[in-house]
């Protein structure tokens, strides 16, 4: 592993895809069960809380709780398998297998990896979503249309977390501080922006966090789209989300450049 590997921000312009097809063959043995495994958490709250909670909160803005509920799952089964992928997986392939050490001995550099690893949590992320998406389209909570355009937003939101994750991952010393991150960041995210109860009904300080949280812009997206109602300030929850893809990218990648090198 060359210097110049790690120093070079970008091999070229479609490395990743190299990267992003190397997780794919290797997810794809195990593929059903992978798909289950993030469809799983989202599903129990989408049916234990909508059954439980929606007999009686009844409707919240106009709709009953369920619909409500599911588009709030749709962003959080993204949020949830982008990370899951970032802090675990691409940890495991950077840490024990040695996976990252033989791609950067080739054409590959660091930044290509990153970059690759993110569009592979994206990608599970927005298999995830739809899957949430096509349950609900089912159980008639939202228009089978909707699934197109939430697609691209879904795709997005895995972005988001995906790069938040690489910065964890670049920082974590082992598997175990991974913990704090779910803990204290993870879940906070998820009661704070929405997914289960209206932001509106927060304490005005939580009301002012919520408005920085990815998730938030996440939902405010997904939301209207599920429930057909019109979607507004929209360039404003997209650049929100794009700011937490790009920033997290070129710090987790000095982040990581620094550990390598170490």
């Amino acid at each position: 592993m060359s210097a110049d590997s790690l120093a070079t921000p970008l091999g070229g312009s479609l490395n990743w895809i190299a990267v992003w097809r190397r997780n794919y063959l290797a997810w794809k043995k195990a593929a059903l069960a992978s798909l289950l495994g993030h469809l799983a958490e989202p599903l129990i709250y989408l049916f234990g809380l909508g059954a439980g909670l929606g007999v009686m909160v009844g409707h919240v803005d106009g709709v009953s709780y369920t619909a409500f509920l599911a588009a709030g799952m749709v962003a959080t089964s993204a949020m949830t398998a982008a990370t899951f992928e970032t802090i675990y997986a691409a940890f495991g392939r950077m840490e024990g297998q040695g996976t990252w050490e033989a791609m950067l001995y080739t054409q590959l550099r660091l930044g290509d990896i990153v970059l690759g690893e993110m569009a592979w949590a994206a990608t599970k992320a927005a298999l995830a979503g739809v899957g949430i998406a096509t349950v609900a389209a089912v159980l008639g909570y939202t228009q089978w249309l909707s699934l197109i355009y939430v697609l691209p937003v879904v795709a997005l939101t895995g972005l988001a977390f995906a790069s938040l994750g690489m910065v964890v991952t670049a920082l974590a010393p082992s598997y175990d501080y991974f913990i704090f991150y779910q803990t204290l960041v993870i879940t906070p995210i998820l009661f704070l922006s929405g997914a289960v109860f209206p932001v509106d009904q927060l304490p005005f300080v939580f009301q002012t966090v919520a408005r920085f949280l990815p998730l938030a812009h996440a939902i405010e997206l997904i939301r209207p789209i599920m429930l057909g109602h019109p979607v507004v300030e929209v360039c404003f929850h997209v650049s929100a989300l794009s700011f937490y893809i790009v920033i997290p990218f070129f710090v987790s990648t000095a982040l990581l450049r620094r550990r390598l090198l170490r």
